[in-house]
């Protein structure tokens, strides 16, 4: 996490360019090669996901049986989530992409809750179902590249030359794959059971930085194929603004605090899904700001309701009343990520949100209004949240709950300083990616 961070003052903000590059030729028959760079898109990923590892070891104080193996595996998660946001070659990228499945299995299939090993394997099927897709696509491509490269940059030139159809094509299978992760309807079936079921550290990586591996994947799949993304811009929109609406409702209907998180984060990323769709500058930066802005919210909310839950052993939200007399801290700092999960102004969301409204205004006009509905539905469900959590009379049962310790003090304001510094001065982050973002929208102005 400190070598990433010090990266930031020696990025070069007005270059859209590969920087920190390294490339060490792999197997030069196959074409690949181990070749790993940072753009502005990558580094906010680097930044939120090293951040978020941390903090999911601090909260991992509940870890009482096969620690060694525990910690071992989170570490080889952050080394293939790391990879996935630095690889330059698309045979490497797949590499640290499968690599993820194998510690989250275990990670959830041992130290998850009753239904871990059903959630467990959801999550695998799901996520090697869609990684066939883009398996596929990814062969296609290389096949019609005339000097058979991985490299995502000669990728990207051969991939243009290839009709659009099969541009189209290839796009589809991409989008399937990553919208596995991300996910968009109605692949998000893995999603509930596995945050339910797995360790609340494990749900803070989950939520935070494993979902926003597709939508980066899929912002590296419309830079290589801009006339399929083009093509098909209408279809992302759809699905963007469907899961938008329908993750929200799903998420209004759950009583298990957990399950509303991450039916909730269906709803943020159909966001993420929009502002990609926009193709335009304003879109593309609300879809990286959200995709920040839902890290840092999402892992916030992970963390409390998993202190909660170890504290209460109840997930039900009926369950408790009136918190707010007896533990006053979890009081502020859930109501605070609830009401930044709305994206109220001052907040990372509402900087995101606003982003993508607009540069979704810019391409489909007052159909852009749907999203207001989305807002409204997340608006309902986090103020009913925060009534029942913390007002009315304190059962007796809850009387006694512990309030946060220092540690977990520390983890929640480090996150909530992030969404409320990102929110009143979000011009650092908007500078890294603002060379990357203008350069992918100037492909698609002139087209």
């Amino acid at each position: 996490m400190i070598l990433a961070w010090t990266l930031i003052n020696d990025f070069d903000y007005a270059s859209a360019a590969l920087q920190y590059g390294l490339i060490i030729p792999w197997n030069p028959r196959l074409g690949s090669s181990f070749a790993l760079g940072i753009d502005g898109f990558s580094l906010p990923m680097i930044l939120l996901a090293t951040l978020l590892c941390f903090l999911a070891i601090l909260a991992s104080t509940a870890i009482t049986e096969r620690i060694k193996g525990y910690y071992a595996l989170m570490l080889v998660l952050e080394t293939a989530m790391l990879g996935v946001f630095m690889a330059q070659d698309w045979s490497l990228f797949y590499l640290f992409w499968e690599m993820t499945l194998i510690p989250l299995f275990f990670l959830i299939d041992r130290w998850g809750g009753k239904r871990k090993q059903q959630a467990a394997l959801n999550f695998v099927l799901y996520t090697m179902g869609g990684s066939i897709f883009m398996l596929i696509s990814l062969l296609v491509v290389f096949d019609a590249i005339p000097g058979h490269s991985f490299y995502i940059e000669d990728v990207a030139s051969g991939a243009r030359s290839l009709p659009v159809e099969t541009q189209v094509l290839i796009f589809l299978g991409f989008l399937i794959g990553f919208g596995v992760k991300m996910p968009i309807f109605p692949l998000h079936g893995w999603l509930p059971l596995a945050h339910v079921e797995a360790p609340s550290p494990v749900s803070i990586l989950l939520s935070g930085i494993l979902l926003k591996m597709g939508s980066y994947g899929l912002i590296r799949a419309v830079t290589m194929l801009p006339e399929a993304a083009l093509a098909l811009q209408n279809v992302m929109a759809g699905l963007g603004l469907f899961s938008l609406i329908y993750g929200g409702l799903l998420a209004w209907r759950q009583t298990d605090l957990r399950a509303m998180i991450a039916y909730s984060s269906v709803s943020h990323m159909g966001i993420v899904l929009l502002g990609i769709a926009s193709l335009n500058k304003a879109g593309l930066t609300g879809a990286v700001m959200q995709m920040v802005a839902h890290g840092l919210v999402a892992g916030a909310l992970f963390l409390l309701i998993g202190l909660l839950y170890e504290r209460t052993r109840t997930r039900d939200i009926n369950h408790y009343s009136s918190l707010i007399q007896v533990t006053p801290r979890f009081a502020f700092f859930t109501s605070l990520a609830l009401l930044a999960g709305m994206g109220i102004p001052g907040t990372a969301g509402f900087i995101a949100e606003l982003h993508a409204i607009i540069g979704g205004f810019e391409r489909w006009g007052w159909v852009i209004l749907l999203v207001s509905i989305g807002v409204m539905i997340t608006a309902t469900y986090s103020l009913r949240t925060i009534g029942r959590l913390f007002t009315g009379p304190v059962r007796p049962d809850m009387r006694k709950v512990q309030d946060m310790r220092p540690v977990e003090l520390a983890a929640a304001g480090l996150l909530s300083a992030g969404i409320i510094s990102v929110g009143v001065a979000p011009g650092p982050v908007l500078a890294i990616m603002s060379a990357s973002v203008i350069q992918l929208s100037a492909v698609f102005s002139g087209m």
